[in-house]
């Protein structure tokens, strides 16, 4: 596998992640779990960087 094609590869891991997490962090949202859903959120936005960070190399490798 090259390695832009295992990036990307890691990129839909990560996506299948996310979004598991932020199911979660919806579903704990507005109940005595809020503050578990914050830090849920964060850790959301943290993955879509970190996506869209691999992403970008993904397109610069082969």
């Amino acid at each position: 596998m090259s390695s832009g094609a295992e990036m990307s590869s890691m990129v839909t891991v990560l996506a299948d992640l996310q979004t598991r997490i932020l199911a979660s962090a919806e579903e704990l949202a507005g109940g005595p779990w809020d503050d578990v859903a914050v830090d849920l959120y964060e850790v959301d936005r943290t993955l879509r960087m970190t996506m869209r960070r691999l992403e970008k190399v993904a397109r610069n490798l082969p």
